[in-house]
């Protein structure tokens, strides 16, 4: 077991953040919960997935098959905090400009006009985006990491606040292409959904039957995009203990050594370990999940709640983990076992 020297036990300390503050900043965020509830039934962990990518900043993949209310789940939210929405739908002939944006020529003025792309947006919902080209996928690339595009060599900053939500369906390898792992290790969270419970569809159906998901029956906005990006700056005051640092560096750190640390059937699966991204989008996630919880600091069960979101994505395992049927999971649960907890 990796040992860390820190003292037991994380205690708040004076972040700076006032009481009013943190407040507001709840009650914001339940506002923006209950406008997302209206139209999403059940899905708990979706909603807290992307409402942690909405007060990072923090790209999202979503992992599922067909139906369980991925494109509506990022329509609600965009809707609660009154954001421009778009949805892009990855085909294999879909272009980097389609996506980035371009130059038109116009005739009457004789110049080339830009023309900006759907990407220009605060919430933008990449369908099925192991179905666009290699070529496609890297376009999003200076998006997601640099927050602007690049048309015509002039660059033209994205909009905040401004979240990248990708979907892909993992039941269809036909016409797909894999995402490389540059740029899986650019989206924060990873979450894998599951079907509803029989309650929860039936519900789905009265609702659907009740109007509930009509545009005339759009909710109005929870909070407005300010609100957003005043919650975001709140989030990165959230207090993170070094003892809480160590242990995320720990948990990254096994990854990369598993050989020292896990025993050797599961080591061996292993190819390759977490990035140092993973360390940051510990130490992000768990600040916002600090604040849904009602915390000004962070404290080690909000990092190991995230831990599969975070590195299902960014451990890398070999053939043999696919012959043997052990999934990442497995990994991480591991991992957490193998670093004692401050």
């Amino acid at each position: 077991m990796l040992q860390n020297t820190a003292a037991t036990g994380i205690e708040a300390r004076d972040t700076g953040i006032e009481a009013p503050e943190l407040a507001r900043a709840q009650q914001l965020v339940g506002s923006i919960i209950s406008s997302f509830e209206i139209k999403v039934v059940g899905q708990s962990r979706l909603q807290e997935t992307l409402v942690i990518g909405l007060l990072t900043g923090g790209h999202v993949l979503l992992e599922s098959v067909p139906g369980l209310a991925k494109t509506t789940a990022a329509q609600a939210l965009a809707e609660s905090v009154s954001a421009d929405f778009r949805r892009i739908q990855c085909t294999p002939d879909l272009l980097p400009s389609d996506i980035a944006g371009t130059q038109i020529f116009d005739a009457a003025k004789g110049t080339f006009i830009t023309q900006l792309g759907p990407v220009h947006a605060n919430i933008v919902l990449l369908d099925e985006i192991n179905r666009s080209s290699a070529k496609t996928q890297s376009a999003m690339l200076e998006a997601m990491q640099e927050r602007q595009t690049s048309i015509g060599g002039e660059s033209y900053p994205l909009p905040e606040p401004f979240l990248v939500l990708a979907t892909q369906n993992p039941i269809e390898q036909e016409g797909t292409y894999r995402l490389p792992e540059a740029q899986m290790d650019r989206f924060m969270l990873k979450d894998v959904l599951d079907y509803p419970s029989p309650a929860e569809e039936a519900e789905v159906i009265r609702r659907i039957d009740a109007g509930v998901f009509r545009a005339a029956q759009k909710p109005p906005a929870a909070a407005s995009r300010d609100d957003v990006v005043q919650v975001q700056e709140l989030v990165k005051r959230i207090y993170l203990d070094p003892a809480i640092i160590r242990y995320i560096v720990g948990l990254a750190y096994v990854t990369r050594h598993a050989s020292q640390y896990l025993e050797p059937r599961l080591a061996d699966l292993i190819e390759f370990g977490a990035s140092p991204r993973a360390s940051i989008a510990f130490s992000q996630a768990a600040r916002a999940l600090a604040l849904l919880n009602g915390r000004d600091h962070v404290i080690p069960e909000d990092v190991k709640k995230l831990a599969h979101r975070i590195l299902r994505h960014r451990i890398v395992l070999g053939f043999d983990a696919v012959v043997e049927g052990v999934p990442v999971e497995t990994i991480i649960d591991a991992v957490l076992a193998s670093v004692q907890t401050p």
